[in-house]
């Protein structure tokens, strides 16, 4: 019964976490390239993006062509900008997202991240 009572606090804890949107970029520092992408939950997008480059099938050409060239050392994550977005509907929180995208991408001269 413990157990259960423990799984079920972690589910409800897991669900009732503070998500936090924002603009991340990966870096390769063999080459300096950037690419930029944004996220409606930060804490687990890194993790998205190394699993689809170690499995070979991320959605930017460049980016998985680099990874596959310098290896995940060479790379790294980082988080850009949170967004606060409380109080804006879904709608109004893509379009905040791909304003900042956007921005950041312009400055620092990056490639643009989809998912």
């Amino acid at each position: 019964m413990e157990k259960t009572n423990n799984r079920r606090a972690l589910v409800r804890d897991y669900k009732d976490r503070r998500v936090q949107a924002g603009i991340y970029a990966v870096r390769c520092a063999a080459t300096g390239e950037v690419w930029i992408g944004g996220t409606p939950d930060l804490s687990t997008r890194q993790n998205g993006v190394w699993f689809a480059l170690r499995m070979g099938g991320h959605t930017s050409p460049t980016l998985q062509q680099a990874w596959n060239a310098h290896g995940e050392a060479a790379f790294g994550f980082e988080v850009l900008e949170v967004l606060d977005d409380q109080g804006l509907e879904r709608l109004g929180r893509a379009s905040l997202l791909v304003e900042r995208r956007e921005h950041w991408r312009a400055t620092l001269h990056a490639e643009e991240l989809r998912r």
